[in-house]
């Protein structure tokens, strides 16, 4: 098992490298760069151009250079943790989005936990109770939950929110807070705001889980192994919980890949509609602009979280369930 973990780790290195040079290629593909973006909107506005200027800021900001210099530069400086200047927005990348990503690390927790509080339980008892008034009921509500976008719930939930509880509408807290260091206060208001972008991004994970489960754990139940253990006398609960509960999870700790970069990206469209402070819509706004830095490194972290979030999978996967560990011995 240590080989393995050990050959997986050492894998990851050269995975990495590879998304690194695909991701910085694609960023470089669109023409131009951003110092003639910028120059377009100004000429666009009639404004004029200082070309010395510009020819001192790409040679400052090392445009000038040869792409694969430019890439090995960024590489390096990941490698001291230094993720490069924004361009945008004239501060190094992780005073930009050193804030956001806690914000969206907070939102994307809560809403994935609210997820899995929520689904498991129905889930597992709509698969037991199959076709009794509680699995219609919770079915029909999975299906409203499943059709509704979430963008749409956004704006309707921002309404009664402001309405009946008078939170402000839009944003993870007041204006007041926005670029100022944490306190009490400032947490106090993210909880505040909090609940509704929960609930919009966390409704249709929720349905969709559900349904999974239900059926996961209806193949499980109707197998011979639920029968025998019935027959031996074992507890309802605890053939639930031993047996068919165990094995019907695993798609979902297999999605723990996708998760964790869910966790930094977000609902990029929920957190437009809502103003939210946190790392899509900047992720967004530096693609459209090509500040090739910033949009690089939201890419490499998502690409990192998804490469140990897959490792991480196999390894809880391996852990819990002993048909893949026996199915690794055999292939030795």
């Amino acid at each position: 098992m240590l080989t393995y973990i050990v050959n997986r780790i050492l894998a990851m290195v050269p995975t990495l490298l590879i998304i690194s040079a695909v991701i910085f290629t694609l960023i470089q593909l669109p023409p131009g760069d951003y110092l003639e973006t910028q120059i377009a909107e100004m000429q666009a506005q009639g404004e004029n151009v200082d070309q010395e200027k510009i020819d001192y800021l790409r040679t400052e900001y090392g445009l000038d250079k040869p792409m694969y210099e430019q890439y090995f530069d960024w590489v390096f400086g990941l490698l001291q943790g230094d993720l490069g200047y924004s361009f945008e927005h004239e501060l190094p990348v992780t005073e930009v989005i050193g804030d956001r990503i806690t914000l969206t690390i907070v939102l994307a927790l809560a809403a994935t936990l609210f997820t899995y509080v929520l689904s498991f339980p129905i889930g597992i008892y709509t698969a037991v109770k199959q076709y009794s008034v509680g699995d219609y009921v919770f079915s029909f509500v999975g299906f409203i939950g499943l059709a509704t976008p979430n963008f749409l719930l956004a704006l309707v939930l921002l309404y009664f929110a402001n309405v009946w509880f008078g939170t402000s509408i839009g944003g993870l807290m007041d204006d007041q807070f926005i670029g100022k260091p944490w306190s009490v206060d400032k947490a106090l208001s993210v909880l505040e705001h909090l609940w509704v972008p929960v609930v919009v991004i966390g409704t249709s994970g929720t349905a969709g889980m559900i349904r999974r489960l239900r059926a996961n754990m209806l193949d499980e139940l109707s197998k011979q192994y639920v029968i025998t253990a019935k027959a031996k006398g074992q507890t309802p609960l605890k053939i639930l919980l031993k047996y068919p509960l165990r094995l019907a999870i695993n798609p979902f700790i297999a999605d723990i890949g996708s998760i964790l970069p869910d966790l930094l990206s977000g609902s990029v469209l929920v957190a437009v509609v809502m103003g939210l402070e946190t790392t899509g819509p900047m992720l967004v706004d530096s693609l459209l602009s090509q500040d090739m830095y910033l949009a690089g490194s939201f890419l490499i972290i998502e690409a990192s979280l998804v490469v140990i979030g897959v490792f991480l999978s196999d390894l809880i996967l391996a852990a819990i369930d002993p048909r893949i560990r026996l199915g690794g011995g055999a292939e030795k």
